[in-house]
Order: structure tokens, then sequence, then C-alpha cells
């Protein structure tokens, strides 16, 4: 069998597009059927019984796709997805999009256009086709930006990219598709709306193999387009289908128009040869000059797309209920089961190594949460199960927090109406209620210490200042806040201590400008934001010496403290940001002080002297002191560390750090002269240039706090052609002349208030 392999993809990448694709979310409904008909026997029965049952589950995940959906805004996806809801026999009528009847389709958004905005809104619909189980998966709306869009992508098997055949391949669908490719997710592409007028189906397949880099071939040929589009004729079957009925649910098979005969043996031959570059065995049967079967060709391009070096083209026209079916049959045909995709764990024991999951029911549990909904009966949270199996009341524990939590109830849904299960096994997708837990959270039995996202996450680079602009949303405000923090867990939430304003803190400019949308879409409330502001750090960069006394007496008990000791620089590459070491000889300072002196200089290590941003890689080193019998006390020696700290700051040489972003950018070769001498002027350092295609791809290490408003500059130096991509790299000093600015304008705030 062809595996597919899934890299535990790359960190969190900031999309330059940030149009964002209108995001499927189906009515919810999950794996059903066959797997409820046996269940296994609690305890070791089933272990003992393992050899006989295994070809049930091989069959049963064998028949099982996760797919998702995804196109350009407007490309039709919602329509397409009603479709197959309909001819699998989930939903009983059909209406439209805009619909004059005023229901709206089942799994439509109020505003198309805008975003996601879908009316039931969840994570997975499951239907079933021809005995086979396919659940179509909610494809992110927001698309390069969160660590939540690894998640939903990780959960994919396969996916669909529709394609408009007037509109062909737009800038969504450059980033949809470029996203599944890093996430290395087999794909059909589907042309839509072959009834419009304008519609040219070999002009989208020729773009998307010049824009996406496409190795694809057309897997049908439309009969007559526009308003004369009658069905299809099937190249690999080479049958003609018609679809009759109110709803096209009648397909009528006849055999190839004579007109059309010579076209489709071109197409034949077309499709052929594209499957025969990178598939060896029908390669050897092509130049060999052998007939080709039908079935020769299935399992080639079935083959060919599961290795990912080829993408069947499917057509049709959902509004016009054309192709619908066809394309379901392709799901089945040329999409992976479970089974058949390499999912990667990563071993918390030693040190985040990869292990493959096997995916088979027997293994350990392994389950992840990938989405997040807020229910009638409390928290919802959909599992994909990678291995093993999990039953309600089993004991499971979440590696990420470490707790153990029973599962009060497991249920697989239907629309809006729940139905309660008593187990699921690998390769299903489940919702469980009442556990606590973030998205993106691994489980297991606790027998393996499993997580399939890595738990390492970036520290935010940049905040911003928001509240809502009437005083009565608070509720939503702090709800939707509560939310987000939990899907994704490199955006924070926190307190300004001076202003008393709520601080958003995320990956960058593109990352909290999505929360703010959202808040405002999701949760109807309007916030203001404030300027963004760069998280900068501060560091010592020598030993300084401090011998601090803090004495206050005002009648009664007062207070009385001493502490000498040194700070220092960690030593580079040291993993802790602070560090206490105590070396006091003797009791000079009794000991139920020391954590309260640990305490002070931690507080006041929280802001600096410079521009009051935390000081990081700090080493506080206590030597001596001296105590009070009766007026020390834990304030005493907490206020002369805080103070301590402050005396000797400045002796320490200390350099403001800030972060340093590394830019990937994609620009056509023409522009990469002007985008070159942009980034210099922005003090950034090109570190890498290398041609791809037409295009010039620059690596460059460039400050966050210069990188302000970039993606418009990026645009109109590129004609809108440029694209770019930043992630967080590291902390690293500023020069000197930028220390001295920053300082100054930290001090002209401070007299201004």
């Amino acid at each position: 069998m062809a595996r597919v392999s899934r890299s535990s993809a790359p960190r969190l990448l900031y999309a330059l597009r940030s149009s964002s694709a209108a995001s499927l979310s189906p009515s919810a409904s999950l794996l059903g059927g066959a797997f409820h008909l046996r269940q296994f026997s609690a305890g070791n029965a089933a272990r003992a019984a393992a050899p006989e049952k295994e070809p049930w589950w091989k069959e049963s995940m064998a028949r099982l796709r996760n797919i998702g959906i995804s196109a350009h805004i407007d490309s039709g996806k919602t329509t397409l997805t009603e479709r197959v809801l309909y001819y699998t026999g989930r939903i009983h009528e059909i209406h439209e999009v805009r619909g004059r009847d005023g229901v709206g389709a089942k799994m439509d958004s109020m505003d198309l256009e805008r975003e996601k905005g879908i009316t039931i809104q969840s994570a997975a619909t499951y239907c079933t086709w021809k005995d086979y189980k396919v659940n179509i998966i909610d494809t992110p709306g927001h698309v390069d930006f969160t660590i939540e869009v690894e998640r939903a992508l990780r959960v994919l098997d396969g996916a669909i990219l529709v394609l408009c055949s007037v509109g062909g391949v737009q800038s969504q669908s450059i980033t949809v598709d470029r996203q599944m490719r890093r996430y290395e997710v087999p794909r059909l592409a589907f042309i839509n709306k072959l009834d419009r007028m304008g519609a040219d189906p070999w002009k989208v397949l020729n773009q998307a193999r010049s824009k996406l880099r496409h190795h694809s071939a057309a897997m049908q040929v439309p009969i007559g387009l526009e308003e004369d589009f009658k069905g299809l004729v099937d190249l690999v079957q080479l049958k003609a289908y018609y679809f009759h009925g109110s709803n096209g649910e009648n397909i009528v098979t006849e055999e190839v128009p004579t007109d059309m005969e010579a076209l489709v043996a071109e197409k034949r031959r077309e499709l052929i040869e594209t499957v025969s570059e990178v598939d060896d065995k029908l390669a050897e049967a092509f130049l060999g000059d052998e007939t080709i079967s039908t079935t020769d060709l299935e399992e080639a391009v079935r083959r060919a797309t599961l290795a990912q070096k080829f993408i069947p083209v499917f057509m049709g026209s959902a509004f016009k209920n054309k192709g619908v079916q066809p394309l379901l049959d392709g799901v089945i045909s040329y999409l992976p089961c479970p089974i058949e995709v390499s999912n990667y764990a990563l071993d918390q024991t030693k040190n985040e190594d990869k292990v493959e999951l096997r995916g088979s029911p027997d293994g350990p549990l392994v389950a992840l949460a990938f989405k997040l909904e807020e229910g009638r009966f409390g928290q919802l949270t959909y599992l994909r199960i990678y291995e093993g199996v999990i039953r309600k009341g089993d004991f499971i524990i979440n590696v990420n927090t470490g707790k153990k939590i029973k599962v009060p109830r497991l249920v697989r849904m239907h629309s809006d109406e729940m139905e309660d299960i008593q187990e699921a096994h690998a390769g299903q997708i489940v919702a469980v209620f009442g556990v606590d837990c973030a998205s993106g959270d691994t489980f297991t039995d606790g027998s393996v210490k499993y997580t399939m996202t890595s738990m390492n996450v970036p520290e935010p680079v940049m905040s911003l200042a928001v509240q809502p602009v009437s005083k009565d949303s608070g509720g939503q405000f702090s709800k939707a806040l509560n939310r987000f923090q939990k899907e994704d867990p490199t955006f924070r939430v926190g307190l300004d201590p001076e202003s008393g304003q709520t601080i958003i803190s995320g990956m960058g400019e593109l990352h909290l400008d999505i929360y703010v949308e959202r808040i405002r879409r999701e949760y109807k409330v309007d916030a203001s934001v404030g300027k963004p502001r760069v998280n900068f750090r501060e560091t010592v960069t020598q030993r300084a010496d401090f011998d601090y006394l803090h004495k206050k007496q005002s009648g009664g008990q007062g207070q009385y403290g001493r502490v000498i000791g040194y700070i220092e620089p960690l030593p580079a590459g040291s993993s802790a940001k602070f560090e206490f070491e105590n070396l006091l000889v003797g009791q000079a300072i009794p000991s139920n002080f020391i954590p309260a002196i640990e305490k002070g200089f931690k507080e006041a290590a929280n802001s600096g002297a410079l521009i009051g941003h935390p000081v990081e890689n700090l080493r506080v080193v206590l030597t001596d002191g001296a105590a009070h019998a009766v007026d020390s006390s834990e304030l005493a020696f907490k206020l002369a560390s805080i103070y301590a700290f402050r005396q000797c700051y400045a002796a320490s040489r200390p350099v403001i750090l800030e972060p340093v972003m590394l830019v990937e950018l994609k620009v056509p070769t023409e522009f990469q002269g002007a985008v070159a001498g942009d980034i210099n002027k922005r003090k950034g350092v090109i570190v890498g240039n290398d041609q791809e295609g037409d295009d010039s791809v620059i690596t460059a290490h460039v400050p966050l706090n210069n990188m302000f408003g970039y993606s418009t500059a990026l645009r109109s130096m590129t004609q809108g052609k440029g694209e770019f991509t930043m992630e967080y790299k590291e902390h690293s000093p500023v020069s000197h002349d930028v220390q001295t600015q920053l300082i100054n304008a930290y001090k002209g705030n401070k007299e201004g208030e």
C-alpha cells in the first residue's frame, strides 16, 4: 500500500494573504455504523481474540475516509457540501445558499463572502456512500496563522480542492493548496460551476499546472458547457453519465457520444501519460503498448494520488446537481483510508522523538482533541483517535496537563442530535462531553506518553491593547478571549497593571488582527484596538555587586533586612530565563526568609529600569546578609531585594533585546532588487536567496519592530504578487542608537503620565 508521510508540520506561519477561506463547518455527525455491531468485550477477552478480530477492523478501517473540502471564497464549496449530504441521505431536501425559501443551506454562512459565520458550527459531518463512511471535516477559514489550523489539517487524511471554472485558480486557492502541500495531504481537484457563462475547465486545469505546480490530468470530459452542460464522460470507465430527476439523483449511464470519441480518446491518452510519468507499473504497460484496463488505470491513479505525485481532476456543477456522485466515487477510489497515512506522535519521555503510529485498535490509546465547541451541555470536545480504543467510563490521561479524566459521555453526532455510543476505535472521530481540555491536547490510556503536536509553544512576540467599545458587552468579550486562549496556546491575554487595559499577545500583526476580527464576527463585540507593541526584553551583560540595607522604624514593629551578593548574566544557551542561587554560609539570614528574597528579585526582574520590560538571562547570587531578631520579616527582605536589584542594575551594563523574525519572501524575480533594498532599509540581514521557477525566494532575519505594515508595503512593491511568511527566531540585542531612542521614548511617556 502506498503510504503517505505526515510530518509534524512547521510551527506557526503567518501568510500575507489574510482573506480567509470560507470555512466549511457542517452539522456534526461522526463515524458510525458497522463499528457499533461488534463491540470489544471488556477486559482481555478482546486481546486474546485479536488475531480473529484483525480482518474485521482492517476491513472497517479500509471503508473509512476523513476528508476536508476547501476552496477560494465563493467557488461553491457550501453548495457542493449540501449536495454531498443530500446524495448520501444525510439531509432530505436541498436548500440553496441564497435560497428564496429562507431556509439556507445546511452548512451555510449568513454571509458567505465574509468568512465562516456558519449556522451549524461543528467540526465534522458524517455520511455514508456505497458502504463507505465519509467524515467531512471542517477545514479552517483563517488559513496560515494559528496552531489550530495545523491540528485541523492533521486530522484530515485527504482533501478536495474546489476550483471555479470561470474564476480559475485564485489567491486563496494558492494559499489553501500550499497549506495542504505543507501538511502532505493527498487531494483531488473539482472544477465546479461548468454551467456558468465563460466556463472553461481546460483553462483552469492549465492554471492549476502552472500556478499550483500540480501534476494533474482530467478524469472526466464534460458533455457540453455553459447552458448546454448535460453530463460527463468518465475517462477511466469510458462511459457517459447523465444526471436526471429533480435533483440529479438518477444517474443514467450510456456509451460515449460518437461526436466526442476523438476528444475522449485524446484526453484518456493524456491521463495515462501523466500518471505513467509518476507510476512505474503503469509506465511499463504504457511503453510496452499493452492495453490498459480500467482496473490498471484506477489502481495507478490511486497509487500516484496517495504518494502525492498526482492530483486527479473531476468536473461538474454542484448548483445544477451534476457530477457530485462521481466525485464521491473518486473520494472512495483515490483518497486514503486512515491506515494508509503515516501519523507521527512525539514521545515526551524521549525528548520529543518521533514515533510512527500504526493506526490499529490493538495499540495503546492515542487521541487528539482537535476542536472545541461550546454546546448546550457545556464544552464538547472532538477527538480524532489515532490508535487504540476509547470506551465510555474509561480513565484517560491528558498528556499535556497530566490530569486523569473519566470519559463521562461518548457521542457520535448526527446533525444536531447526538447518539450515545459505548466505544470507538482508531481512525474514528467522536465527541466527548465534560472533559476540560484545550484544543491540541493529546489523550492516552496512561501506558505511553505521546503527544500529537509539539509541547514547545513559542513565546508571543507582539501585544495589542483591546477593549470593548460598549460597556455592556464585557461578558461576551471575556468569553471570547477565554475560548481563543483554550484553542490557541500562542494567544495570551493579560492586564496592563499601569493602565488597567486588557493586553492580547500573539505571534504577529496578522495573528492578532484575525482574533480581533473573530471577536467581532463570532461574538458580535466591537473592540477598539491600541497601537501594536513589540515585546522587548532586557538583560545584563556583566557582573554587578549589591549590598542593600532596608531599615524602617515608624513606631511599633519596624522593618529590617540586609542582602549582599551579585547579579550576572546566565551562560549562553541556558534553558532557564532566571536563576536564583543561595550561597549563604551560616545563619546570617534565617532560612525561612530566603523564598521572600527570591520572590523580591523575581518581581524586580519583571520590569527593568531601561524601558520597563522583563529582564531575562539573569542569575542572582546571595552571598551574605543580616537580619534583626524582631524587625525582620518576609516583607522587609522582599523590599530589600527589590531595592538591591534596582541599585546594582545600572552597573551591570544592561541592554535591550528585541524579537528578530525569520522572514521568508516569495517574489517574482523582477522585483527582487526593490524587495532586498527594502529589507536592508528595515535593518534586516539577508541570509539566503534561491530561485524557484520564475520566483525568487529570499530568507532574512528582520527585527519585528521594523516589520509593521510590511504586508501593505510588499504588495505595493510587487504589484500584489509577492507574499511572505514570518516566524519568531530569537531575541537579540538592539544597536546602540535604537537603545537610546527606546529609552528616551520610555522616559518621555513616563513624564507625560
